[in-house]
């Protein structure tokens, strides 16, 4: 019954091996997202020599039409390092250690995660940075026709800073549990 037991134990301990499939796909992924934001990038560089040979209304509408692109490419760099940070995530706390994370002088350690709760944290202030540039771009191409459109614009930063406050606020010396 011993042996039984300790087989078990050691398929249900190699089980947490099933965590490279997502550690590929998630790394795959951001690979992908890099490729599409770069593209994209290059092909907006490629259209800037039509913007001097424009005037008036069409040269404010293709500024805000390369601003919006802008604002995508960088949303896409973004999730990008979300895929990363939860490949990286998931590798270390399922997996094992990256040593070179560890011991680096010129590893970023918002790349080592010790928890669940660490890799929590660093995925909520990508995505908040995520939401933060698609209200960039939302607001960017919202037509303000009254002052309750201004309010609602004001309303949405208001909250956006106090979301980055908090986000801060969180990880001050006082307030952190490691």
């Amino acid at each position: 019954m011993k042996m039984i037991e300790r087989l078990f134990e050691k398929f249900l301990w190699n089980s947490r091996l099933l965590v490279i499939a997502a550690v590929i796909a998630s790394l795959a992924a951001a690979v992908a997202m890099m490729y599409m934001a770069t593209i994209d990038a290059w092909q907006m560089i490629t259209h800037l020599h039509e913007y001097s040979a424009l005037s008036g209304e069409a040269k404010e509408m293709f500024r805000t039409n390369m601003i919006t692109h802008v604002v995508e490419i960088i949303d896409g760099y973004l999730l990008a390092t979300v895929l990363i940070i939860f490949s990286l995530g998931l590798y270390e706390l399922f997996i094992s250690k990256i040593d070179d994370a560890e011991h680096l002088a010129t590893a970023s350690k918002i790349l080592v995660i010790h928890s669940l709760d660490d890799l929590k944290n660093r995925l909520a202030k990508v995505v908040l940075m995520i939401l933060i540039v698609k209200f960039f771009e939302y607001s960017n191409e919202m037509a303000f026709n009254t002052a309750l459109d201004l309010l609602y614009l004001a309303g949405g930063i208001a909250f956006l800073g106090l979301a980055l406050y908090l986000s801060h606020a969180a990880e001050s010396p006082g307030n952190n549990k490691h």
